[in-house]
């Protein structure tokens, strides 16, 4: 066992010089540092160079940035709120040319209808009608008939007999207000 040991501690020692021999080598020969020194110095300044670049480039975008922020400003100080022009008067105003306008829609056609009265049957009370049947109407004598255009209430009137025609004479007309209520 002892020889054993001394082998190990024989090993260990050599191994140690070994060690303590390649570690005084590299000291004695300068010129090996010397190239590992300018090898880290180049790749060193590679580094440097790149970080520069990267410096540069971030350096340009921020600026980049700062010069749209600054348009939006002067874009958005340069707005106002809008205004808008009173077109009361110029809407109150007869416009031009009105009369060939109005000559446009005369030749429309309408269909104007005076009703006399009107009321509600069943269709049974509908199919007993026959010649000489009487229908009971729900305006009184002497009321005025209802003189509809298109179906609106216009006017009413009484009836009158002209070269063996009926006529209607008006009475009273209908205001805008009133149509414009009807219509609602």
């Amino acid at each position: 066992m002892n020889q054993e040991r001394e082998k190990k501690e024989t090993e260990d020692q050599d191994k140690l010089a070994e060690e303590w021999a390649a570690a005084l080598g590299d000291q004695e020969d300068p010129q090996e540092d010397l190239a590992e020194v300018d090898q880290q110095s180049e790749e060193e300044a590679e580094d440097d160079n790149l970080a520069d670049e990267w410096a540069k480039a971030l350096a340009a975008e921020e600026e980049e940035k700062i010069k749209d922020e600054k348009t939006q400003q002067s874009i958005s100080a340069q707005s106002k709120e809008p205004q808008f022009k009173d077109m009361t008067a110029e809407a109150k105003k007869k416009p031009e040319g009105t009369k060939r306008d109005l000559e446009f829609i005369l030749d429309i056609p309408l269909t104007v209808t005076a009703q006399l009265g009107s009321t509600q049957l069943l269709i049974n009370e509908l199919l007993q009608l026959g010649q000489g049947s009487v229908i009971e109407l729900n305006k009184l004598a002497g009321e005025p008939l209802e003189i509809h255009v298109n179906g609106k209430l216009v006017a009413r009137g009484e009836a009158v007999v002209i070269n063996e025609k009926f006529g209607v004479r008006l009475t009273d007309i209908i205001s805008p207000i009133e149509r414009i209520k009807q219509l609602g």
